[in-house]
This record gives C-alpha cells, structure tokens and sequence, in this order.
C-alpha cells in the first residue's frame, strides 16, 4: 500500500470539485487492507475517508485525513439454488458494467439499476435505488471488514438496516467499514418492474427481458440527467421527502398536482418528489457561477466548469430554504457533504 501526499480529488469525484486530500492510498488486493488497518492503528488521530466511485459526495473543502480509494475486482457466480442465482462481485467494481455483465450473463434482477454511477461496495452505503428497485431488495450479504479492529464480517441484508437511501454503514458508522465483497440472489423466474416513469410506455408492445428493460431506462436517465464527464454533478442531490399522510393531504388542498407515493411497509407515510418541489419553486437551470441547477431536471445541482464544493452547497441551501418556506418541507442532501 502506497500513501501519497496532497493528492489531488478532482478526477475522484462526480461533481469535479478541484480539492486535495492530505493523504491518498488505493486497496487494490487484499493485502492492501491488512496494510491499511496497520496504517490507521499508528495514526489514530488521522480521519479517513472511503472512497468509491466519488459520485455519491459534495467536497465543500479539502480532506484532511487519509482518502482511501476501493480498488478491489472480480465477479462470479457462486452459487445457486432451485429459484435463483448467486452472483458475487468485489467492491470496486464498477456498478454499471457489473450490472451489465450480470445481464451478458443471462441473469436478470438488476436492470432497473443500470446506469446508476458508483461502484458495487459504495451501493449498499446509499440501499441505491431506482425505477421500483432498491439494492436491499436484491442483496444476499456482503462481506466487510472492521477497519479499526480487523475484524472480518458478513452482514445479512437485515444487519445493514437499509432504509430509504440510507444504511447502517452511512449513518451509523461512517468509514468504520470497508465493504470488500457483495452477494446479490437474483431469481431464475424473472419478475419484471416496469410500472414506473415512463418504462411501461417506452416498451409498450414488445417483450420485456433484462436487457431491453436495462436499454430503456439507460435511455431514460440520459434524457433527463447530465453525463459527468461533460457537467459535474451527483445525480439527484436530495431525498424525496417521506412525511405522514395527513401533512400530504393538506399539501394537496394547496397545491393539487403534487405527486403522492405510498410507502411500502409503512402504513400512513406518502413520499413526494423533491423535484417537483424544487421546480414550483423556479430553479430549474438556475446558475450562480459556475454552480447551479440543471437545464433539464430541478433534482439536480451541477458545477458547470469551476464551481467550487462551498459553491455548490450555498445554491443547495438556497433550494432549501425557498422549498421550506413555500411548501414546510426541509429537503435533505442525498449526497454525502465532506468538509466544514
């Protein structure tokens, strides 16, 4: 395991905040994390950060700590059973290819997720979700390992305590975790999703499979979300709020259109979007700067060249403020924020 100094996160992070990290190391075998374990016992007083595909994080500054890049590949079958497959994959391997690949292989479960940026160990941190599907609804198990004591565990899917875009790794214990490896059963009688944003409508005559499923909602997210090779951004910046039926019901008297999503598996709560929030409120292709809010969908914050992290935090705060103000409703960050 090699540090380097000073490190420079630009080209680590989806958003292309030009920010350093005082300390910058890969894990590319697992060697790597024995020595990364050993690193963290002689400087205890040093933070570190866990870093997967970057695309899940705002730096408002540098890193003063030690940023740890999960370099980890490979991906198998491992296993399976009369009703499904077992397929494993390492940590850092990409999302999307692994997604891909999982459907190269004649496997399905795992299209409504494609195109999702990030990498397989960074997943489970965020229960990513999209077009009806969550993460914890196709995971088995991953494998993980203690950083500050070695030890080596494997958690059930009940274990991370997957809620809406959250687990027991983001909001329990940060970075304490490095997630080497995850398992995801993936059933042999293939149950298509396609009741959600438009999916239906854009296969509507012919026969649905993983891959034209995979193809149509990669079309989709191009359509409305910006590539962050070209525009630096994370995707949707905040939750859809959850809130109880009742305040939706009042919400609804004032403003009729707002869209209204039950909860599974809870009884009185309503999710709205957030995007609609943010859009009655005109920021759509807002811009302050270099930072601002994306032409085609209000969900999304960009950095259109030289945005700086504290930049595209004080438009976030803006956002917040006019939802709360107009509708009652705080919206909260979906990416992780780093730095003061």
């Amino acid at each position: 395991m090699q540090i380097q100094e000073n490190y420079s996160l630009k080209v680590l992070n989806s958003f292309g905040i030009d920010v350093s990290a005082r300390f910058f190391t890969k894990i590319n075998a697992p060697e790597d994390v024995d020595a990364l374990i050993q690193w963290r016992a002689e400087h205890t007083d040093t933070p570190c950060l866990l870093l997967g595909g970057g695309s899940n994080m705002l730096f408002r500054s540098g890193y003063d700590g030690l940023v740890v890049l999960i370099n980890l590949k490979g991906r198998t079958q491992v296993s399976e059973d009369d009703d499904a497959y077992y397929v494993q994959a390492a940590g850092g391997e990409n999302w999307h290819e692994f997604v891909r690949w999982t459907i190269d292989q004649g496997y399905a479960g795992l299209e409504n997720l494609s195109l999702i940026p990030g990498t397989v160990g960074a997943a489970p941190m965020q229960n990513i979700g999209a077009y009806g599907v969550e993460l914890a609804d196709r995971m088995q198990s991953l494998q993980a390992v203690d950083l500050l004591t070695g030890e080596h565990r494997e958690f059930s899917v009940e274990d991370c305590q997957f809620a809406y875009r959250d687990s027991f790794f983001k909001s329990q214990q940060p970075d304490r975790w490095l997630i080497i490896a995850v398992t995801f059963r993936l059933p042999k009688q293939a149950q298509w999703i396609t009741a959600y944003a438009g999916v239906d409508s854009a296969i509507a005559g012919q026969e649905p499979s993983a891959r034209l499923i995979s193809d149509t909602v990669i079309a989709l997210r191009q359509s409305k979300l910006p590539d962050p090779k070209v525009i630096g951004n994370a995707g949707s910046f905040f939750k859809n709020p959850i809130m109880p039926i009742e305040q939706w019901h009042e919400l609804k008297a004032r403003f009729e259109s707002i869209p209204g999503y039950p909860v599974a598996g809870n009884n009185g709560l309503i999710k709205t979007s957030a995007g609609w929030l943010i859009d009655q409120c005109e920021w759509k292709a807002f811009r302050d700067g270099d930072a601002g809010v994306y032409e085609k969908h209000a969900l999304v914050l960009v950095n259109h060249g030289d945005a700086s992290g504290a930049e595209v935090w004080a438009v976030a705060e803006r956002i917040q403020k006019s939802v709360e103000e107009r509708f009652g409703v705080w919206l909260e960050a979906e990416p992780r924020v780093i730095g003061s």
